[in-house]
């Protein structure tokens, strides 16, 4: 469904020198020869920090922005020279920007997305009912757009994304701003429609909730330059994340010693417990109890968006190369 290769997209910034007309050029690489692909049915999410060149991606996969070079094909098209048959073809959605009419009501919105694509007519009705249902649209469609909530406009966006049943979906940051319930609905709503329909996602976004939930896949883009390339579990192997056992026991006890695993913490009865990469934690608590009194045990991993954090920081670099 996607491919880029080598792709590099340079702007030039201007910039006053001193008190005269003159203006400096300063080149500025946003992305820097980005290589990968998408297969038709994947849910890729797409991660990295504020300037990383997320959105400039984005832009240059639906036509908006042409590749300074490089070569880009979206469901067998050059976005930036097919860019109107390419859109009856991908759907987007951009999470701080809607696609609807602000003063019309939602369904009169719809319609007139659906004279843009030029969805037939009895098609146009089926995919309607079909989306009222899943994004529970009913309640509002005659509400105009500007008295929708944000959770509510988010869902007539992803209707009008989907009115002409797009091979694509590009989302980015869909779930900016929703509260807990809006949030679950839309996520709900796009893995039934990745699962069911087979429709590719590339999901741009900093709530790393959505990641965890929706994708099977995870790209890290830092510096205009892909990062990581796998799935989450690859990417706590790659960042040597920890997992913890908290064990509480009977009595406090010294800490405890057992091969290959170390105390990081001891508050009376409880005690910390670093596993080495790939330990077996059943094989770790079996042990415990041949030689102490436990009370409770827990265990802790490290979670995606500390993973993540620490990574855009620069705290902790990947442990294995990227994938190709």
């Amino acid at each position: 469904m996607i491919e880029m290769t080598d792709v590099t997209k340079t702007f030039v910034l201007r910039r006053r020198t001193g008190r005269g007309p003159r203006r400096e050029r300063t080149p500025v690489r946003a992305v820097d020869g980005v290589t990968f692909t998408v297969d038709r049915g994947e849910f890729l999410g797409y991660l990295g920090p504020n300037g990383a060149g997320k959105s400039t991606t984005i832009k240059m996969l639906t036509g908006i922005l042409t590749p300074t070079s490089g070569r880009i094909r979206v469901a067998g098209l050059d976005p930036s020279r097919a860019r109107t048959t390419l859109a009856r073809r991908i759907g987007v959605v951009f999470g701080q920007r809607t696609t609807l009419w602000w003063d019309l009501p939602l369904k009169d919105s719809l319609t007139l997305v659906r004279r843009l694509y030029r969805v037939e007519e009895h098609a146009y009705r089926t995919r309607l009912a079909e989306l009222t249902a899943l994004l529970e649209l009913e309640p509002f469609l005659a509400t105009p757009v500007r008295q929708l909530s944000l959770g509510q406009r988010m869902r007539g966006d992803l209707a009008a994304a989907l009115l002409h049943d797009p091979e694509l979906l590009v989302l980015d940051e869909p779930t900016i701003g929703l509260d807990v319930v809006s949030k679950a609905t839309v996520r709900g709503f796009l893995a039934r429609l990745n699962a069911e329909r087979g429709t590719t996602i590339l999901l741009t976004t900093h709530d790393l909730g959505d990641i965890e939930r929706l994708c099977r896949r995870v790209m890290i883009i830092d510096h205009g330059r892909p990062a990581f390339d796998g799935d989450l579990a690859a990417l706590r192997r790659a960042a040597g994340a920890d997992r913890q056992l908290i064990v509480e026991l009977a009595a406090p006890v010294p800490p405890v010693e057992l091969d290959g695993v170390e105390v990081t913490g001891v508050e009376g009865p409880r005690q910390t417990l670093r596993l080495p990469d790939g330990a077996n934690a059943a094989s770790v608590v079996a042990s415990l109890a041949a030689r102490y009194e436990i009370r409770d045990i827990a265990l802790r991993e490290t979670g995606i968006e500390e993973i993540v954090a620490r990574l855009y920081r620069g705290d902790q670099e990947l442990s294995t190369p990227v994938s190709p």
